[in-house]
């Protein structure tokens, strides 16, 4: 078998007729159980694609069931309010993806008839679907031949024809693709995008990969060179940048002062604690207390927490703030909440972690 390298050789025909009946064959013996799987419903497909990005699939199950039996058809999905759709992803993170699904949901159901597109063109221009997502939608629920390349297929496909391109860059992804349309059969797309993906989540594994066990092991160039724990090829990503953050646990007569962050950057819009993550958070927080005129009682560092996002590592102290008596007025934004009914609010990882030691103090 002719390596690929860096090249854009096509695959021969006769090993891409080999990868396509194994894998097939493996897929319908072995695939799990997923309940995803149990019909082709455009819009179920697409809800597991946003909750399957950078979550593993044991996570996400529990989250797809109460999520689509909260939601379960488009319509409803799209009339629903906002904090009602955040609250039913809590604890799944990357909130950005639940309200670009809101968005493009909102825009299905009013131009498209609650119908998902079957266009590549025009299930393109949703909010939040990228060329993966809508490859998986349409081969999986429409049965077109689309590729579907999420790093699982960059995996098997770089270690099947020896691939030694970086699988970081939006070139390799490309590279990927055309190699997608060369070997996805026209009969079962759905199917064999599933395969792959399968494949490279459980047998072709970032470490150890089980090649005694895989379908196409007998054209696998990276097992006949000894290649398959070199490859993929990725550029080593950068640590997240440590941060000094200070969260205000601002309480008075069993309530908590709770505020939404804003719109745009790092968890936009979601709720939280107020935050101060500048060069000096302490003084940040001072001045935040004296804007608002509140009556201090005491205050004290409690705990000390650290959580990590793709590009920063927070390193938190949480500061409680005992106020005399709750001020009768709110700003934009803000919020006193009983503290037995903090938990009907949706807040990211970081502020549930930090309320769950708070509450045990």
């Amino acid at each position: 078998m002719q390596s690929i390298m860096n090249t854009m050789v096509r695959p021969e025909s006769t090993i891409v007729s080999t990868i396509q009946t194994e894998l097939l064959h493996w897929y319908a013996c072995y695939k799990r159980d997923l309940p995803w799987r149990k019909d082709q419903d455009p819009y179920k497909i697409w809800v597991s694609e946003i909750m399957l990005q950078q979550t593993r699939v044991s996570t996400v199950i529990p989250y797809f069931n109460r999520f689509i039996e909260r939601f379960p058809t488009i319509t409803d999905l799209a009339k629903a309010s906002d904090d009602d759709v955040i609250k039913m992803w809590e604890g799944l993170g990357y909130y950005s993806r639940v309200r670009n699904l809101h968005s493009a949901v909102k825009e299905v159901a009013d131009q498209y008839g609650g119908r998902v597109p079957d266009q590549v063109e025009e299930i393109s221009r949703l909010k939040g679907i990228g060329p993966y997502t809508a490859g998986a939608i349409l081969s999986i629920a429409y049965q077109k031949k689309v590729p579907a390349v999420d790093g699982n297929v960059m995996r098997v496909y770089s270690r099947i024809f020896a691939l030694y391109d970086d699988i970081a860059l939006p070139a390799t992804r490309k590279k990927m693709e055309a190699i997608g349309e060369d070997v996805i059969p026209e009969h079962a797309p759905g199917d064999f995008n599933q395969a792959l993906m399968e494949l490279g989540a459980t047998i072709c594994t970032p470490t150890s990969p089980q090649c005694l066990f895989c379908p196409v092991s007998s054209v696998c160039e990276a097992k006949e060179q000894g290649l398959q724990d070199e490859l993929p090829q990725k550029k080593k990503t950068k640590a997240p940048t440590p941060v000094s953050v200070r969260f205000a646990w601002i309480e008075s007569d069993h309530s908590v002062f709770v505020v939404k962050r804003p719109d745009k950057g790092l968890l936009a819009g979601m709720w939280s604690l107020p935050t101060f993550d500048r060069e000096d958070p302490s003084a940040e927080l001072e001045q935040y207390l004296l804007a608002h005129r509140w009556s201090v009682r005491s205050r004290e560092v409690k705990a000390k927490i650290d959580h990590v996002f793709s590009h920063r590592h927070w390193f938190i102290e949480i500061e409680r703030i005992k106020l005399d008596q709750v001020p009768f007025e709110c700003g934009e934004n803000e919020e006193w909440i009983d503290l037995n009914s903090i938990h009907q609010k949706a807040f990211p990882n970081v502020y549930r972690k930090a309320i769950s030691v708070m509450k045990k103090q």
